[in-house]
């Protein structure tokens, strides 16, 4: 009765509030960190490194990178020997942390449709809010953005990660530095009250490019991120210390999940359930340096956080924490089975879903052929000893099924949505989940690998090596939607773009309306003109990405010349994450054609700004700004301007077409055709398929270049003889593309 009223947050309030006061009143208490309530008001500031296995930590044991911050703060903390993750993928991972709940109960099963339910779950930062804390949070990769439930009681949580067209999930992400930097301007508002402070960084994920000075100094470009994150939190540390808090703060590091590196045949993560992606490392620093530089080898588990934290400030974990206090844990103890499980082979690759329970020294797997390693004895895992132990087997095998719970599918396939896809012809059979018989996952390593290599020259933007790998992957596993996803990402960028939409299409057929296949659809819809299908296809994908799919829907609007209805999208956009420069530049695009210019150009000068904020590795977020702003200084008369506009817009995005277009338009029109022609040569020579011809082409005709006009076509026929877009251009005189504004204003003839 007494833990159920705890649980209240009026309760809560009112003891934290009579226990701060008890404080206050008694001097100096027990430094025993075991007793609650040692460390009521401490602020709190919970760092988690991405895919950051354990055994490659100095703290760990490990000799192959330099971590100074992180070893600093190992000898000011408790070091978990044993701590285990719940999932090998990112978003699932950190909902148990927040949540204090396995994936099978929190029901977040990838990092992609399955958001949090937060009516039904405690949240950390809740219960942390309810205490009177300020509750802080800013996050490196876009799996973990805030319209997940995420951002849930938290006073500020800052995931201003752009959503670019030609992005795969894993590139969505932004360096550690930038997230860090945000953290700390956040914290210093709130240094003098109570706060919890989450930071996610990025590093070590793939794509593995540590900078300089950590790629030379470490054994491996993993490790020479692992070095650059160490480097951000001792920033992070720094910060506390200038403050004056850290001696009074409790500090955890810890990551969600670990990375393959090649063990068990798995380079990266989210596939398989051995220690290697499972194992973490969890460091507690407690105030005043309590129990500082101890170990406990008692295994621990993420879930464990949540209830911690709050016995540190005395306040009993809400009664649905499977959790456990960590500064309690005993080698003598009873040991307490770990569940971990992976869904990621069955809804990306085709393959079984995973399952397993550690329980001491012994870990099962349930597979379709299952696995039984006595981690003391081997703890690579290399000696399945299923056989023989049918007994211990049963045991783990009935623990294991206390946790499991049958996957729902993917929030995208409710029952409004699938009248969509029906509409569209996607959904058929029983859903988005694969059913019956699929494969271990370990008897695919061969395929694996053939996945891992194709996806690598993907990734890598070899597009022309990649679609061969490819399609030979989906010749043998047609059920791989990451490989015809990467696929039609891989066929628009060599300008097969009907090609593509043939490969969204089918992908989109076999995952039942996957919202990650349809906003890249929407997209490519969108720029061959067929602007219905990329407005179906957009709205299709408001359940995963509101913000990508409302400047998409923007985009329509503004084609249709629906002015009014582009700017509320674009407005929408902005407004569901202040940090983002691709709605900023819809609305500055809805807002020139609406003549405020004015207004259309401080957008512009708003996203320039947060581009430079942001620090993104590449420079995809500043699609079109140039270009943009190109067009601006055209109709102002600054026409020299606008061609270094137009320039720096070629010169960062090579591969795509208007900023050619408008840069040659603006030669013809201040009588330089030779530089104009000039221009379209350098479109074509710079894109491998038919569409800069059929870009050409439009060109010509619109600034009345007949004769030159179909030159340029009989050459883009005789080279591309099957292409749709130019026979039809050969039937008649297609005017200006879409994608084409011409100036209001003719620039004066200072271009020349």
């Amino acid at each position: 009765m007494v833990e159920s009223v705890i649980a209240t947050p009026s309760a809560r309030k009112l003891l934290s509030i009579l226990c701060l006061l008890a404080a206050a009143t008694c001097g100096c208490g027990p430094r025993d960190s075991r007793k609650a309530g040692v460390s009521r008001g401490a602020p709190i500031v919970l760092i988690s490194i991405d895919t950051l296995r354990s055994d490659h930590l100095p703290a760990y044991g490990y000799r192959g990178v330099a971590t100074p911050a992180i070893d600093a703060l190992r000898r000011d903390s408790i070091l978990f020997e044993r701590a285990f993750s719940h999932a090998p993928l990112t978003l699932p991972s950190h909902v148990s942390l927040l949540t204090g709940l396995v994936p099978s109960e929190h029901g977040v099963r990838d990092n992609l449709g399955y958001d949090l339910d937060v009516k039904k779950v405690p949240l950390l930062q809740g219960s942390l809010k309810d205490l009177g804390y300020a509750t802080g949070a800013a996050v490196s990769a876009y799996v973990l953005r805030g319209s997940t439930g995420l951002a849930t009681h938290f006073d500020f949580y800052e995931d201003g990660i752009d959503v670019t067209r030609q992005d795969s999930v894993a590139d969505l992400q932004r360096p550690g530095t930038a997230t860090a930097a945000l953290a700390i301007s956040w914290m210093r508002t709130v240094r003098d009250r109570p706060f919890f402070l989450f930071v996610h960084v990025y590093e070590p994920h793939t794509p593995y490019s540590p900078p300089e000075p950590f790629a030379s100094a470490a054994a491996s470009p993993y490790d020479g991120e692992i070095a650059a994150s160490d480097a951000i939190v001792g920033s992070l540390l720094q910060e506390l210390k200038s403050l004056d808090l850290y001696d009074r703060s409790i500090v955890i590091l810890l990551s969600d999940h670990g990375e393959g590196l090649g063990d068990h045949g798995e380079e990266e993560h989210g596939i398989f359930l051995y220690r290697s992606t499972l194992q973490v490392p969890l460091l507690l620093k407690l105030p005043r340096g309590d129990r500082a530089g101890s170990t406990v080898v008692a295994p621990a588990q993420l879930i464990d956080v949540y209830p911690t934290l709050l016995a540190l400030l005395g306040v009993h974990a809400p009664a649905s924490l499977k959790g456990g206090n960590l500064l309690a844990l005993e080698p003598s103890g009873p040991p307490r089975p770990i569940y971990s499980e992976t869904f990621y082979p069955r809804l990306h690759l085709g393959w079984s879903d995973l399952a397993s329970i550690i329980l001491d020294r012994h870990h099962y797997i349930r597979a379709p052929e299952p696995e039984l390693y006595d981690l003391a004895q081997d703890p690579a895992e290399t000696r399945n000893v299923v056989a023989g132990q049918g007994a211990l087997v049963e045991e783990l095998r009935a623990s294991l099924t206390k946790f499991e719970k049958d996957l729902g599918p993917p929030t995208a396939v409710d029952q409004e949505t699938r009248a969509k896809l029906s509409a569209l012809g996607y959904v058929g059979g029983s859903g988005s989940v694969l059913e019956g018989n699929l494969p271990d996952p370990k008897s695919q390593t061969d395929l694996l690998r053939d996945v891992r290599a194709a996806l690598r020259a993907y990734g890598k933007h070899q597009y022309a090596e990649a679609i061969p790998l490819l399609r030979g992957v989906l010749a043998r596993s047609p059920q791989v939607l990451d490989a015809w996803e990467a696929l039609a990402r891989s066929l628009e960028a060599v300008g097969k773009d009907s090609e593509a939409l043939d490969t969204y299409r089918e992908a989109l057929r076999i995952s039942s309306g996957s919202p990650q296949l349809a906003l890249p659809a929407a997209a490519l819809y969108l720029r061959g003109g067929k602007l219905e299908e990329a407005r179906r296809h957009a709205k299709l994908a408001l359940v995963s990405d509101p913000v990508a799919s409302r400047v998409i829907l923007a985009q329509v609007a503004l084609r249709e010349r629906r002015l009014p209805e582009a700017e509320v999208e674009a407005r929408k956009a902005v407004g569901e994450r202040r940090s983002s420069v691709a709605p900023l530049l819809v609305l500055a695009e809805v807002l020139y054609a609406e003549k405020r210019t004015r207004e259309a150009w401080d957008c512009t000068e708003r996203a320039a700004a947060e581009l430079s904020s942001s620090q993104r590795k590449d420079a995809s977020a500043a699609r079109g700004l140039y270009l943009l702003r190109g067009r601006i200084l055209a109709d102002q008369g600054e026409a020299e301007k606008a061609v270094d506009s137009f320039r720096r817009e070629i010169e960062l995005f090579p591969a795509e077409t208007a900023a050619y277009t408008h840069l040659a338009v603006l030669y013809f029109i201040v009588e330089d055709p030779v530089s104009g022609e000039g221009v379209l040569r350098r479109m074509i020579a710079s894109n491998a398929g038919p569409r800069a011809y059929v870009e050409a082409v439009r060109t010509l005709r619109v600034v009345r270049r007949a004769d030159d006009a179909s030159r340029f076509l009989r050459e883009g026929l005789a080279r591309f003889p099957a292409d749709a877009g130019l026979r039809e251009m050969s039937k008649g005189t297609a005017t200006l593309s879409p994608t084409h504004s011409t100036s209001r204003r003719e620039p004066d003839s200072g271009l020349r």
